[in-house]
């Protein structure tokens, strides 16, 4: 299945043992470097979320049927927290 078009943009997520980007198969490259926080971190942010002390400010929420609109609304900028795809 092809999900990206040859020279189109990867942001890739990834864990510990992922931290150097690499080019894929169909020619595109990581659009920027990926940071990767510590287990330890992510487990302690996990746990901040859990008990509500962190919360994550979101600025649009899109179903994955218009990631195309959820795209363009972070080309316009000004955004104000994360931009959402749901799934399902």
């Amino acid at each position: 299945m092809r999900t990206l078009k040859h020279g189109g943009a990867v942001y890739p997520v990834c864990s510990p043992a992922t931290t150097t980007p690499t080019r894929s198969r169909s020619g595109a490259s990581p659009s920027r470097p990926p940071k990767c926080a510590p287990m330890a971190a992510a487990r302690g942010a996990r746990r901040l979320l859990d008990a509500g002390a962190l919360r994550v400010a979101v600025d649009s929420t899109y179903p994955l049927a218009e990631a195309r609109a959820a795209h363009e609304r972070a080309a316009r900028g000004h955004i104000q927290g994360k931009i959402v795809l749901t799934v399902g």
